[in-house]
């Protein structure tokens, strides 16, 4: 079963952690800079620890080099 989220990134952040938002959707907040894909290697590393899944099945579909991405999850 996968799920596609929309979710809102927040780089540069003292803690990494993620917010459900009222409209369904998640706030990750992520340590790593915006800088060389970093920000999008600690999303995935992250929503996959937060899920309890593998990496290899957290994929960025849309919103690579934005703030505001499509994820699919499983």
């Amino acid at each position: 079963m996968t799920v596609k989220i929309w979710i809102q990134v927040k780089p540069r952040s003292r803690k990494e952690k993620v917010e459900i938002l009222p409209d369904g959707s998640l706030r990750v907040f992520v340590k790593e800079p915006p800088v060389e894909g970093k920000a999008n290697k600690a999303v995935v590393n992250l929503l996959a620890r937060h899920f309890s899944v593998p990496q290899s099945t957290v994929e960025i579909l849309s919103g690579a080099s934005g703030k505001r991405k499509l994820v699919e999850i499983g």
